[in-house]
């Protein structure tokens, strides 16, 4: 159990970085769809599910990589693990940059950027730096410095954020009220390009701030240990690019597929603003990552039983504070869904959706554990596109004829497939005794109290929002004493 109080603890300081940081940005969201039509949101939300991908493509599984070498017993000398893999990163991010910035007329017209090519400039350089410090970082969990960590990620949050602020809102202030302050560098039509702009800014201070994790060793390039590194993590890229096209895909393909191509943007737009609301789930599943892997790598070195049940303690705490957030997001939707402007609540049918999707990969995450640490990462990959195969189908079938909700449902469909697959094969190569019983029981019960809320509907709000706050009261309180959780406050 020490195990999993120690996940937990990591888990929450990793999770101030994530989830404040992911909070912050989200913020940016009603600022982003009241200064930009739909539309341009929409060409903001198709660009980013590219460089998502292309950064997937660009850390090929290096980070994985790093900790399952790190902890090897063949390789007894982390550094060279670690500078191997550094080395790597650099030079593939180096040419990615000479690629992206040679052809940036080109790319930009071919994502729906015409006249554009900074757009493409900035976002490739940014993708790239991101890409490589993102060994570092990993290198500050390996180190168990989560301080460090949340310390730099908030930072650089803070900066871009900042700039957005900056660039969107204070400088068109000032361009009214004394414009020779900022018409020296300042361009009210480079419009959206600004929020890439102030991704590079904030991308490359990041790179400096990391330089005490860049030096002070020597660097050493081992042929050997790299090729058996790419070989391990080659899987690993293939189930993240399966991975994050299944999560991007439907954005991608939404253009193509819309009833309606000529509001297509614009409904893309919405799509994504009304999704970011779900992105309370994502950063419970990325602070909770940030800590799961090297707690999985470590525990592996462990002899005995302990080791399994803390596998299975984890996912079950996972699955119930998981229900939770989706249980407090549904519950007082009608207050989150401000973060958007009102122009985009057409599309708030999509969150609950998203919400589950979402909650399910958290639980495929928790499965993959066992291809991880028996080297059969393989499985991963056939798993991720078998998710992909089934992304692309239901996208092709719904989307023509639900719009958008099609692009939901086909996420929530793709990740119900990923899950129930890993686990059947999971529980014949390597079987962990899940308490599926009580997992079971705690969705049951979730979603039951999700029920009442949705038929306990009162002519006033106020009635409405209390009625549901002793729901989750309720479910906090089921959860406390079917697992006998001691309150530090309970003598």
């Amino acid at each position: 159990m020490s195990g999993v109080r120690s996940l937990v603890k990591d888990t929450a300081i990793y999770g101030l970085s994530s989830i404040i940081g992911r909070f912050l940005n989200w913020c940016l969201v009603p600022m982003y769809t009241n200064i930009f039509p739909s539309s341009e949101y929409g060409q903001v939300t198709y660009i980013y599910s590219i460089v998502a991908l292309v950064l997937i493509i660009l850390t090929y599984g290096m980070e994985t990589g790093f900790f399952r070498f790190a902890n090897h017993d063949r390789w007894t000398d982390p550094m060279a693990v670690y500078t191997t893999a550094l080395i790597s990163l650099a030079t593939s991010s180096a040419l990615f940059i000479l690629i992206t910035c040679g052809f940036a007329g080109g790319i930009a017209d071919a994502l729906e950027c015409p006249g554009h090519p900074s757009y493409i400039t900035m976002m490739g350089i940014a993708v790239a730096i991101d890409a490589f410090t993102a060994l570092p970082f990993s290198y500050l969990r390996f180190r168990k410095r989560p301080v460090r960590f949340a310390t730099l990620k908030l930072i650089n949050i803070a900066l871009n954020i900042g700039l957005n602020l900056f660039f969107l809102l204070m400088c068109p202030w000032l361009m009214r009220v004394a414009p020779g302050s900022v018409d020296w560098f300042y361009n009210p039509n480079f419009g959206i390009g600004y929020i890439f702009l102030a991704n590079l800014i904030s991308s490359a201070v990041t790179l400096l701030m990391l330089y005490p994790e860049l030096t002070g060793f020597r660097y050493r390039f081992v042929g050997k240990l790299w090729r058996e590194m790419i070989v391990y993590s080659f899987p690993l890229l293939v189930i993240g690019i399966a991975g994050i096209m299944n999560q991007t895909i439907d954005k991608l393909l939404y253009p193509w597929l819309a009833p309606d191509k000529a509001t297509a943007m614009a409904d893309l737009g919405i799509y994504g603003a009304n999704y970011k609301i779900a992105i309370i789930m994502v950063m419970f599943i990325q602070a909770f990552r940030f800590a799961y892997e090297p707690f999985i790598f470590a525990q592996n070195k462990e002899k005995g039983d302990d080791k399994i049940k803390a596998y299975s303690d984890a996912m079950k705490y996972f699955l119930i504070f998981g229900l939770l957030i989706f249980l407090g997001v549904m519950f007082y939707l009608n207050i989150i869904k401000y973060f958007i402007a009102p122009a985009y609540f057409s599309g708030l049918k999509v969150v609950p959706v998203i919400m589950i999707a979402e909650l399910l990969f958290g639980i495929f995450f928790n499965l993959s554990l066992w291809y991880k640490l028996t080297d059969r990462t393989v499985w991963g990959t056939w798993f991720s596109l078998l998710g992909l195969g089934v992304t692309v189908l239901l996208n092709i079938l719904l989307v023509p004829r639900m719009n958008y909700m099609g692009c939901a449902l086909a996420a929530l469909g793709c990740y119900l497939v990923m899950t129930v697959a890993s686990y059947l094969v999971g529980r014949a190569k390597y079987p962990i005794p899940y308490d599926l019983r009580s997992m079971l029981l705690y969705t049951v019960v979730a979603a039951a109290l999700y029920g009442i809320s949705l038929i306990a509907v009162t002519p006033w709000e106020i009635a409405d929002y209390t009625i549901r706050t002793i729901l989750l009261v309720v479910y906090i309180s089921f959860i406390i004493r079917r697992e006998k959780i001691i309150l530090p406050f309970k003598k």
